[in-house]
């Protein structure tokens, strides 16, 4: 079930200062091996600066269930949306493995995931500024 959330500007700033936050934490992890951590926090990165761009570029953004959905809605904005596309869908790929298989993300993964969400994270400020 998705839920569509409108907004603008402010809702955009708050969602990219939590990208911001939880990059930093992806990156904070992976300076101590920790790439499941690491992982899982550049998928969350990833996500909130996926609700802001969609909030700075078209004033609202879906909620769901299925994250997979989030890159239809990304696709949807256009040029400029195109890189944080692929990177978000890479990043969802990560998931599931980061945060509930017994399998562990390796520190390659680790180090493209949050490469991954700083591309988004930035994007997310172009959008703003």
């Amino acid at each position: 079930m998705s839920r569509v959330r409108t907004g603008g500007r402010t809702d955009a700033v708050a969602h990219l200062g939590k990208a911001q936050e939880f990059l930093d934490a992806a990156r904070a992890a992976l300076d101590a091996d920790w790439h499941n951590a690491a992982a899982s926090s550049a998928v969350t990165a990833g996500i909130n600066a996926k609700d802001a761009l969609c909030f700075a570029m078209v004033g609202r953004t879906t909620a769901g269930d299925d994250h997979k959905s989030a890159v239809s809605e990304l696709r949807a904005l256009g040029a400029g949306a195109r890189e944080s596309v692929t990177a978000l869908d890479r990043l969802l790929g990560l998931k599931d493995r980061a945060q509930y298989d017994r399998r562990s993300v390796t520190a390659t993964e680790a180090n493209a995931a949050v490469r991954r969400a700083t591309t988004m994270v930035d994007a997310a400020k172009r959008a703003l500024s």
